[in-house]
């Protein structure tokens, strides 16, 4: 029997290593390319006046919905209902500072994510205890929600006027250059990455992704997991419906339509596998990025409207095929591992 030496690796050519092959390494590399040639035809995207501050501002609402909705995808679950969740929280938000004029701005914060919390719980005790799947469950909440949404607004909206200029600051102010919106969202960002990494609530939600049943077996409390992450994914989605408002001053009962195939098209393109258990938060939220930048960026080529969608089906697409690759090179990389030991 003979053994091989191997020179151990430096810390930090490791760490460059690992930097080099992540998913979100690329999807980075991918906005940079965008940026680049979108300026290069067309200086005005990024060199206009409020070219930097919309290529920040524009995908900051979309970034919030994308990281809870991984944090659902990660536990082999899906949410179908966040964009109708938004609409109902922007409403809401107008509705509430209409009607009790005054109102703290902080308030209003609570309202909606507290609305987004309870309708993300409403889904998680269907799809946990009905023990019905994720998809059949949030298409049907998708169009109750959507459904009272229109019941609600009718052929009435919110305008710019109802709402204190403070708060409609919010979706236009800068804080050293870098959109207030942005800032928001980079803070629940980094809050959710750290949460994933170091709790132990945060790491059980990716065992129970790869395996429900072992995780079952092994003593994790899964109910209560995939409760805490549809929670987290409407609350969320609320938050994000405050900041829609502030955003755009008006509010329809069409607000955030769509929203939910965006969010979990920029979670799959992020490395968020949609069989569970693997992807980051930092992927979706870059994923979202991309896929704004990239829709605001074709029109300006000159790319048609038939054209931008499919490109976002070919990147779709495109990361599920990577992710089922990179699956079966680790099955079999875990195969031969095995071999070996006997």
């Amino acid at each position: 029997m003979t053994t091989t030496a191997t020179t151990p690796t430096h810390p930090v050519l490791a760490g460059l290593g690992r930097l080099i092959r992540a998913r979100e390494t690329g999807i980075a590399i991918a906005i940079v390319a965008v940026v680049t040639l979108a300026t290069v035809l067309n200086p005005s995207f990024l060199f206009s006046n409020d070219g930097f501050r919309d290529l920040l501002l524009t995908p900051s609402l979309l970034m919030v919905v994308a990281i809870g909705q991984a944090i659902v995808i990660i536990t082999r679950n899906v949410d179908l209902s966040v964009g109708s969740v938004v609409g109902l929280t922007a409403y809401l938000t107008g509705t509430l500072f209409v009607q009790v004029p005054g109102l703290p701005i902080v308030v209003v914060f609570v309202a909606g994510i507290a609305l987004g919390a309870v309708l993300g719980l409403i889904n998680g005790a269907l799809v946990a205890f009905a023990k019905v799947p994720a998809l059949v469950i949030t298409l049907g909440t998708m169009y109750i929600y959507r459904g009272i949404n229109v019941a609600w607004t009718g052929s009435d909206r919110i305008n710019a006027s109802d709402m204190p200029a403070a708060f409609r600051g919010l979706g236009t102010d800068t804080v050293l250059g870098l959109p207030v919106l942005t800032l928001l969202a980079v803070v629940v960002l980094v809050y959710a990455a750290w949460h994933l990494r170091n709790l132990r609530s945060g790491r059980e939600l990716y065992a129970i992704g790869s395996d429900p049943a072992a995780a079952q077996l092994y003593g994790l409390r899964v109910t209560r997991r995939i409760l805490a992450a549809f929670v987290v994914s409407g609350s969320a989605a609320g938050l994000a419906g405050v900041l829609y408002a502030a955003r755009y001053g008006t509010v329809s009962s069409n607000a955030g339509f769509g929203w939910e195939l965006e969010a979990i098209g920029a979670a799959v393109i992020g490395g968020v596998a949609i069989f569970g258990g693997v992807g980051t938060v930092w992927g979706a939220a870059l994923g979202a990025f991309l896929l704004l930048t990239i829709n605001r960026a074709l029109p300006i080529i000159g790319v048609d409207d038939f054209w931008q969608r499919a490109v976002v089906g070919v990147l779709i697409i495109g990361a599920i095929v990577l992710d089922r690759i990179a699956a079966q090179r680790q099955h079999r990389r875990l195969v031969a591992q095995r071999e070996e030991t006997r």
